[in-house]
């Protein structure tokens, strides 16, 4: 019999903008040859995974990634103390400058990650795609960086509408109007400060890749795949494995001239002519059982690269493989979540 692995995953919060944590434990919990026991980390005692104990067998309610670095780090130590933490997968983009920051820390501690250096992170932000697009053979839509509410008039009066207001690491609005801009400029200032970024919006289909880095230029698995339906919130409802050579070989220059170690996320749009770099996500999406559904297990994979195991690294996988989210009811006791307000763990 397998020795149990204690694996932690965060982004168990399974609503209508869902975080990738319940399809990485699916996913952990269907390789045949590794014996599983995930740990969901939580930021809310309301979040869905709490209670779907037959994928998450405890779950921990964690500092939100904002507060102290050395908090965050001594809560995680207190989880590996009562459950025998071994790997952390952190599925969410706030939480990584903590673990990419603290990663000898907590292998110190015999806790396990498999991530980006901080060098290769910063090198995906928004605003570095303007020089890394082209060197992967890619476009990137015209785009702006401003740091005043004037200069943010005079990039839409040149960009015009529909716009993408982004900070450089995180959130992104679509903008119809100067009044939903100036909204949208205010709150990534205040939650991430300057540049922001003003960007046009091209129109085309939806195409992203998935994959985890080896750390040496190469890949443990890649898969392309185009959005058939989003939701209101722009995410995927339905979508299809496909074999984009363009996309495939963007995305294999990606690693080589990074040497990207860990989870990432190509987002682009494919136009007639030519392929346009939306973003470098640094970590699995929510559609991440897509791959294993698929027959390429990424978050196995990489638990098994931080664990310095064995890793299958081939990328075959067929076109035309349908992918269908769904909503699921569950009516349970009150216990668990008297549990995790109560003591913040279960």
């Amino acid at each position: 019999m397998a020795e149990t692995l204690v694996v932690a995953v965060s982004g168990i919060n399974a609503v209508d903008n869902p975080g990738p944590g319940l399809g990485v434990i699916r996913s952990l919990k269907e390789d045949p040859e590794l014996e599983v026991r995930a740990i969901g980390l939580a930021y809310d005692a309301m979040e869905p995974g709490i209670f779907l104990d037959w994928l998450v067998d405890r779950s921990f309610i964690m500092p939100y990634p904002s507060s102290a670095e050395e908090d965050y780090l001594a809560r995680l130590a207190y989880v590996q103390q009562v459950t025998g933490l071994q790997v952390v997968v952190p599925t969410l983009d706030a939480e990584l400058p903590i673990f990419i920051k603290g990663e000898k820390q907590l292998e110190a501690q015999g806790i396990k990650t498999f991530l980006p250096t901080w060098e290769q992170f910063e090198l995906r932000s928004k605003q570095r795609l303007l020089e890394l697009a082209p060197r992967l053979g890619l476009s990137l839509p015209p785009t702006e960086a401003v740091s005043s509410y004037q200069d943010l008039i005079k990039a839409l009066d040149r960009l015009g509408f529909p716009a993408m207001i982004k900070g450089l690491f995180y959130k992104a609005y679509r903008v119809h109007t100067f009044a939903e801009a100036e909204g949208a400029f205010q709150k990534i200032v205040k939650e991430w400060g300057y540049p922001v970024l003003v960007q046009k919006v091209v129109h085309g289909e939806e195409v992203n890749v998935v994959g985890v880095g080896d750390g040496q230029g190469g890949s443990l698995g890649l898969m392309a795949i185009k959005k058939l339906w989003i939701t209101s919130l722009g995410k995927i409802w339905t979508g299809v494995t496909i074999k984009n050579q363009d996309l495939i070989q963007a995305t294999e220059r990606f690693l080589e001239e990074i040497g990207w170690r860990g989870a990432f996320e190509l987002e682009c749009i494919a136009t007639d002519d030519r392929i346009y770099l939306i973003e470098i996500n640094p970590r699995f999406p929510a559609w991440i059982y897509f791959a294993t559904g698929a027959g390429i297990n990424l978050p196995a994979r990489l638990v098994r690269a931080a664990l310095d195991l064995p890793v299958e690294k081939d990328a075959e996988y067929e076109a035309g493989r349908l992918y269908i989210r769904y909503t699921y009811d569950l009516v349970t006791s009150m216990d668990t979540f008297q549990r995790i307000v109560t003591k913040g763990e279960t």
